[in-house]
């Protein structure tokens, strides 16, 4: 049996996942689609005013997704354990969800630097 490799749809978002000391990191690569059993799109607006269009993937093998805008540029997040709420990591970055809200974390800046964006609510229409 051949072995499936998660790729994205025709839009082909560059993205994949290289784990190194135990961290994942960003780097470019095309993936064709990935086979998902339910997508929704989420608009947040943060404390700051930024708003942010955050689409979230539930692959049909368990895995979920989450695709960030980081500095203009789609990155695909990877959920990971989280004692509360949704938790996606991609390199350095850490996209946090609790119910409607959101915060958006960069492990560079130090582990006690503020999130990078805060109280980021849905925008419910």
């Amino acid at each position: 049996m051949k072995p499936r490799f998660p790729v994205v749809s025709a839009s082909a978002i560059a993205v994949t996942l290289i784990a190194i000391h135990g961290a994942a990191l960003a780097a470019p690569l095309r993936l064709a689609e990935i086979q998902t059993k339910g997508r929704v799109t989420a608009k947040y607006t943060c404390a700051t005013g930024r708003i942010l269009q955050v689409s979230y993937w539930n692959a049909v093998n368990g895995q979920s997704f989450a695709l960030v805008p980081i500095k203009g540029q789609p990155m695909l997040f990877v959920n990971t354990l989280s004692g509360s709420g949704a938790k996606y990591q991609a390199g350095s970055y850490t996209w946090w969800t609790k119910g409607p809200r959101a915060d958006l974390y960069d492990a560079t800046a130090g582990a006690d630097a503020p999130p990078m964006l805060s109280d980021c609510v849905t925008v419910v229409r």
